[in-house]
């Protein structure tokens, strides 16, 4: 192990994840990107950035370029990655970067006589060094950071410097990232990553060990479902599409995928690799399964197309062909991926092999498919990030491939690839309104289903032209919780209603039942500015009907989530001001009912996810129960009064227990239990308040009873 004996074993696993992420990230290439590092133990840091320099920076092999036989321009490999140590005497990164680049500008490569050639393109930069600025005076500490202020001026235009074609990673101690963020706030809001590796702070003295193998293979959850009112707000489904289609149904090169069943296992052939990229063929030997022989024909494809691969290589052939040899190994695996295998591994093969084809022929006709598809892979990895800042970096990369692929064709010559994309980016939109700008980016959600939907023909295909229609007004659902909400949700359920037409209950019940899911949801929120009972009403009308088609049986969390949405509009509706005292017990019984349906539904599954919390319907249900026998109107005798009492007490209690985190909703629901216990001892005398003390938590009594 080449990693320090005393580094926690957890630190691994970690910080095999985190360098997986920043690899990738470093690895697209993309322009105005800023990436900070961060890492206490100058070992690990050390090995991290030496694997990242041995992978990026020479990753085809260290001939890239070489001239053809009677002319032609010969250069050496030019880097993806350099790594420079910052200057102390005049600890410029920017100027650093710059003279580097004047130094070793990018060269010219492909000149023929029927050829001008092209430019290679700005490596990226990474940073390191930055910790032994803490050993030097005041005065140089205070010039780095006055550096990246007077840097900021770079940002603010298009076409300032060089550097900026590229992407720059800094290494960082904690001390000098709060300093940064501290000193120097323009400067860090153009950071685009934060990466942190985990180890022990050690003092500044460098080894120059090499890394273990930074592999991960965890499986992402890539299932959606709509989403329901939540307490007192409401969150409907994230939108989705069809992610890998073309334009002909099937994309790229024509290879077959034989059935998986009995087929004879072929040895490994054996065969050194030695021209492609080393970190893809270690992501590949991590997903082929070679003790599974139903599997074995899958990963004899694999292999051969890794020889294929390396063939091409050593004689040399022209880029076009080796651009299809990588598009055919990205192709393997996004249709593995379709297929539900959709593991860390098999998403960072499928992006490097496109990224592999992109790089050797930026001409192919399948461009735009292949960066659509390399703008949905990174949908994919922002949808697995547990790290928000990883999220945003992945969703902004994504929309990124989607744009350049949209440079690339026109809507007159690739109609459906051309909607296609646009409805992905809106989803993409979408999904990064979750991290930053919601409104601006819900309006660019907006704008790219509007302009998908001017391409897509309800006659050619009406569930797509349906679907990009649902996902249109779950866009402007959104909008309307940030601005002018009458007419944004108006034309949510007017988008929704169009939509719904196109569904056949019959032929598509779930969906069907999920729009009209949706559009209960938006006059639900609707009946918060205008026209209550009427809204109202029709949100009732709908969830009723979205429940004829979610059921208990065939998808129980979705049938709880519309239940949990219906019981929440008939709470509004008990307490609209015409409704009267004798109408009123009839609806908060039908509130208890869907309330009750949806808890009993919700603890009967089991690894399914809700869109509801729980602990809000546990409250919710038991203000439910007090208000029934809490209103002047009621006439049940003790007993029924009890029973609501007891299961207002219970439900809240329930809550209660797993609010523990959550200081001003716990203090909401303590004081719900202390008015119940008061309301017993008030209609049931102290018998029904020993009753109701009987029920709660010995550790809870000190804390209760001074309140009563």
């Amino acid at each position: 192990m080449s990693v320090k004996e005393t580094l926690n074993k957890d630190y691994f696993a970690w910080n095999r994840q985190v360098y997986q992420r920043l690899k990738l990230a470093l690895s697209l290439g993309l322009r105005r990107q800023i990436f900070f590092a961060v890492c206490d133990d100058v070992q690990v840091r050390n090995q991290v950035a030496t694997r990242l320099h041995s992978n990026l920076a020479y990753p085809l092999g260290q001939v890239l370029h070489r001239s053809d036989v009677g002319g032609g321009m010969s250069t050496p490999a030019y880097p993806r990655l350099v790594t420079l140590r910052l200057n102390l005497n005049d600890p410029n990164p920017i100027g650093q970067i710059n003279q580097w680049l004047a130094n070793y500008p990018p060269p010219m490569v492909g000149v023929s006589p029927d050829s001008a050639g092209h430019t290679l393109p700005i490596p990226a930069f990474q940073i390191v060094g930055i910790e032994l600025l803490t050993k030097q005076a005041v005065a140089v500490q205070r010039l780095f950071l006055n550096y990246l202020r007077l840097s900021e001026q770079y940002f603010s235009h298009q076409d300032s410097s060089q550097f900026l074609e590229s992407s720059l990673l800094f290494w960082l101690p904690r001390p000098w990232f709060y300093a940064i963020q501290q000193s120097a706030p323009n400067f860090w809001q153009y950071r685009n990553g934060i990466f942190t590796f985990a180890g022990e702070p050690t003092p500044t003295v460098e080894k120059g060990d090499h890394p273990e193998d930074h592999s991960t293979s965890y499986s992402l959850n890539l299932d959606e479902f709509d989403q329901s009112i939540l307490d007192e707000s409401i969150t409907p489904p994230a939108p989705k599409d069809q992610q890998f289609q073309n334009v002909n149904g099937v994309r790229g090169e024509d290879f077959s995928v034989q059935t998986r069943g009995k087929v004879e296992y072929q040895p490994v052939r054996d065969l050194s690799l030695t021209h492609i990229n080393k970190e893809l063929q270690e992501l590949v030997k991590a997903t082929v399964k070679t003790n599974t022989i139903e599997d074995g024909d899958e990963n004899w494809q694999v292999q051969q197309i890794l020889w294929e691969i390396e063939e091409l290589h050593e004689q040399q052939t022209s880029g076009q062909h080796l651009a299809a040899a990588y598009q055919k190994l990205g192709n393997l695996y996004r249709l593995q991926i379709e297929e539900g295998e959709s593991s860390l591994d098999n998403l960072m093969v499928a992006i490097l092999a496109y990224q592999e084809a992109v790089s050797y022929d930026d001409t192919s006709p399948q461009l735009p498919d292949m960066l659509n598809d390399l703008g949905t892979l990174y949908w994919m990895l922002h949808r697995s990030s547990a790290n928000r800042s990883d999220g945003q970096t992945y969703i902004e990369q994504g929309i990124e491939f989607y744009r350049l692929a949209l440079k690339l064709i026109t809507p007159e010559t690739h109609g459906e690839t051309y909607a296609r994309v646009q409805n992905n980016l809106g989803t993409a939109y979408g999904d990064l309104a979750r991290f930053a700008d919601p409104v601006e980016n819900w309006q660019q959600a907006v704008l790219a289903y509007d302009e998908a939907l001017r391409y897509r023909s309800a006659e050619v295909d009406p569930l797509k032209f349906a679907a990009c229609q649902n996902n249109l007004a779950t866009a402007y659902w959104h909008l309307g919780q940030y601005s002018q909400p009458m007419e944004h949700l108006t034309k949510a359920i007017a988008i929704y209603n169009l939509a719904l037409k196109y569904y056949n209950p019959g032929e598509e019940p779930l969906k069907y039942a999920m729009i009209q899911n949706n559009i209960g949801t938006a006059h639900w929120n609707l009946a918060q500015y205008e026209n209550p009972a009427e809204n109202l009403k029709l949100a009732v009308k709908v969830y009723r009907e979205a429940l004829k088609y979610r059921t208990p049986a065939n998808l129980p969390n979705a049938c709880a989530a519309t239940q949990n949405n219906l019981a929440t509009a008939y709470w509004h509706i008990a307490h609209l001001p015409q409704i009267t005292k004798e109408e009123k017990p009839r609806f908060l019984k039908l509130c208890i009912i869907s309330y009750e349906e949806a808890l009993n539904l919700s603890y009967s599954i089991k690894d399914m996810p809700l869109s509801f919390d729980l602990l809000t319907t546990h409250n919710n249900l038991g203000l439910a129960h007090y208000e029934l026998v809490s209103d002047l109107s009621f006439k049940g005798d003790k007993n029924i009064l009890s029973q609501h009492l007891e299961a207002a007490l219970d439900n809240h209690l329930r809550a209660l227990n797993g609010l523990n985190h959550q200081p001003e909703v716990y203090q909401t629901t303590f004081n719900y239990i202390i008015k119940v216990i008061r309301t017993f001892h008030e209609e049931l005398g102290v018998q029904g308040q020993n009753l109701a003390l009987s029920k709660v938590p010995g550790q809870l009594i000190p804390e209760v009873l001074p309140k009563l």
